[in-house]
């Protein structure tokens, strides 16, 4: 690797050598040759039926609690654009997902952050917040290996959102395309099949655990609201990507998908392992909680440290990593959230002294 080559950190991406070409290519050629007509066609706005199934049988749920979309991003508008108006209440973690911040303010939501520590949201600040009178349309959740945190919400945590939620009158948007991307320790119950009051929507996506090129998401939640939605995805496109849909679908019926997530899960770990040991190598007074899963590293820098000053000196460097204040309304001034899912093992221990230059370059 020479110096000039950019070693991003930056993009939660998996690196093309973790994605399975061969298995998706016979996918492919099983979806044209098993159902020519289902992929070509125009199809409905709910997804390629067989896929909309699949998914249905791993979430335990009628196949008309599920709308498949181009992505979970899109899955995410969709149930935006469907709860939250102009001044509408809605609870965000912090830090979250940039996207989510943009999208909720772009809807002209009252966009109010609570604290997220090792375990999850702050479940005990959000209750004194609902108390205070703040009446929340949705409470947007990532519960496994946040991103950009990396953190994992308790299961305790999980049940007592859910009991906020059902006391409260608001939905819990539990935003979860990560679930399946697990190094260590045990998966928990998703809130969807803790819920038996029809509180939670849940949002997954193929993107971490077949490819990003796919765009396949999907949504989980009460029939009348997939079905409120299906309507307006309709009158948007009259339905997705039917040909990736049933790629997918291949993929995962054949068994593809498991060997994948074991690809996957194999790199990532050895990744953030790596990652995790070149930090405290490197670069003193560093602090961070190393994830269980997941694409991504959340780093509390020394307080001396800038990251609007360390961005431009990194690049110069030769190393791209996003800031902490991107992720939050206010602060993060001293954080960066660090992808490891698209460097190999090779790149990161020179990536971490690139960024620890930088850190020196800026200190003068």
């Amino acid at each position: 690797m020479t110096a000039a080559q950019l070693i991003s950190f930056a993009r939660g991406a998996p690196s093309l050598d973790i994605v399975d070409i061969e298995g998706l290519k016979a996918a492919a050629v099983r979806a044209f040759d098993a159902d020519p007509g289902g992929v070509t066609a125009y199809g409905t706005s709910v997804g390629y039926l067989p896929l909309r199934k699949w998914i249905a049988d791993k979430h335990g749920v009628a196949p008309e609690q599920v709308l498949v979309t181009n992505g979970s991003l899109q899955a995410d508008a969709f149930l935006f654009d469907h709860l939250v108006g102009a001044g509408d209440a809605v609870v965000v973690e912090r830090p979250t997902y940039d996207r989510t911040l943009l999208n909720l303010r772009n809807q002209g939501g009252d966009v109010h952050a609570v604290t997220t520590g090792a375990d999850g949201i702050d479940v005990d600040e959000l209750r004194k917040l609902l108390e205070s009178g703040v009446r929340p349309k949705l409470a947007h959740i990532i519960p496994n290996y946040q991103n950009p945190a990396g953190v994992t919400l308790s299961l305790e945590k999980r049940q007592a959102l859910i009991g906020l939620a059902v006391e409260y009158g608001f939905t819990i948007f539990e935003d979860d395309p990560y679930a399946d991307i697990r190094f260590r320790g045990d998966a928990l119950p998703s809130m969807l099949s803790l819920d038996d009051a029809g509180v939670v929507v849940h949002a997954s996506s193929f993107t971490k655990t077949v490819c990003p090129g796919v765009r396949v998401g999907y949504l989980v939640g009460p029939a009348p609201l997939i079905a409120d939605i299906a309507k307006k995805a309709t009158n948007l496109y009259i339905s997705p990507n039917m040909v990736a849909q049933g790629i997918v679908y291949q993929f995962c019926v054949s068994g593809d998908i498991e060997r994948s997530i074991e690809t996957v899960c194999t790199a990532l770990a050895e990744r953030v392992r790596v990652l995790a040991g070149a930090l405290r190598e490197h670069i003193p007074g560093v602090s961070f909680t190393e994830p269980e899963g997941g694409y991504f590293l959340w780093v509390e820098l020394p307080d001396d440290v800038d990251v609007d000053k360390l961005l431009p000196a990194a690049t110069a460097r030769g190393v791209a990593v996003v800031k902490g204040s991107d992720f939050l309304l206010e602060g993060g001034k001293h954080a960066l959230r660090l992808a490891y899912s698209a460097v190999t093992v090779d790149e990161i221990d020179e990536g971490v002294r690139r960024l620890a230059a930088a850190i020196n370059d800026i200190r003068g």
